[in-house]
């Protein structure tokens, strides 16, 4: 059942319920995409069923902030996004983030490593390519790499992503402007590793 067939009011009303079939329907209906989501953030599929995890458990514990009106979608995402994010800087903490990278301002941002031993969306993501466009996204500065993702993945509103991440909408729209013009220079790159020439 996709997510045009979600009647959001409905769900929000079990879940301040607090039933069991509210909490079954959330789960079913986004755990793939809040899982996607992590996995293209975070860059490893055990944290991201992690991230979905933890975002359910917050959902039940803190149901009563959510402001009826709001977007249930987008409220989850915001959820999951401060959970990855909490995930990323742990790893930092313990020494799991290898890499700082400098952007075109000199200021420094984590890069994390991709574990590309899954890769979401099979039909499409089996391929060396697409493993390749992971690996360019995880090196993308987080502030840069959320908003390609929450835009050109996840299908997010420019208005819907300055809510999930809390910043002005021209934030948003310059933050996915800059992450997509260093993804088209890194895949730029990868493309001439993979075939031996620059790409067109």
């Amino acid at each position: 059942m996709g997510r045009s067939t979600i009647d959001e009011q409905a769900l929000v009303e079990l879940l301040f319920e607090r039933k069991e079939e509210g909490f079954r329907q959330l789960m079913r209906y986004y755990k793939d995409e809040l899982v996607n989501f992590a996995y293209r953030f975070v860059g490893s599929y055990d944290d991201a069923v992690d991230v979905a995890q933890e975002t359910f458990i917050r959902v039940y514990r803190f149901i009563e902030t959510f402001q009826r009106g709001a977007r249930l979608r987008t409220w989850l995402y915001a959820i999951a996004r401060n959970v990855a994010l909490s995930m990323l800087d742990e790893r930092k903490r313990h020494g799991t983030l290898p890499m700082v990278e400098k952007d075109d301002e000199g200021e420094e941002h984590e890069r994390e490593v991709p574990d590309l031993t899954y890769v979401p969306d099979r039909a499409v993501d089996s391929t060396i390519i697409a493993q390749r466009i992971q690996e360019a996204l995880m090196r993308l500065p987080a502030v840069f790499r959320e908003a390609v993702i929450l835009r050109d993945i996840e299908g997010l509103t420019y208005e819907e992503i300055a809510e999930v991440c809390n910043v002005e909408l021209g934030t948003v729209k310059s933050r996915i402007n800059r992450g997509r013009t260093m993804l088209q220079e890194l895949l730029r790159d990868l493309y001439e590793e993979l075939y031996g020439s620059k790409q067109q």
